[in-house]
């Protein structure tokens, strides 16, 4: 996302959270928020059915080349969201995405600074900072 377009939707979102202007507040509905997210993917799995999940162990076994790891590593996923899947998580995502800018607001925190603070560690730490 461009600087100006995070600036814009942090502007949106001070500019109408009314209600939970707590921290206690903001911090809960975040929470509450990134379950509904879970949720609707869970929903896409076992009540539509337009993606599956199929786990099993990854495979880090020996010496691997990390070039050839990437490749190799598994999402678990196999479909593809239909549209009224992805409609709900895009919108579910969306308020996490709300309320996450709502607690940079009350923190006084600007969302930009996280996101390029965190590109930085990526682009720095490059490989060593895998999750």
């Amino acid at each position: 996302m461009e600087t100006n377009r995070l600036q814009t939707f942090q502007q949106q979102v001070s500019d109408l959270l009314l209600r939970h202007r707590s921290v206690l507040d903001v911090s809960s509905k975040f929470q509450e928020s990134n379950s509904r997210v879970n949720r609707a993917l869970m929903k896409a799995v076992t009540d539509c059915g337009c993606i599956n999940i199929r786990a099993g162990r990854q495979p880090f076994q020996g010496e691997v080349p990390l070039n050839e790891i990437k490749g190799s590593v598994k999402s678990h996923l196999t479909g593809h969201l239909c549209d009224h899947c992805m409609d709900v998580l895009k919108a579910e995502m969306g308020k996490n995405l709300f309320y996450l800018t709502a607690m940079c607001n009350l923190l006084d925190i600007e969302l930009d600074d996280v996101v390029q603070q965190e590109s930085d560690k990526l682009s720095t730490l490059g490989v060593f900072n895998l999750r």
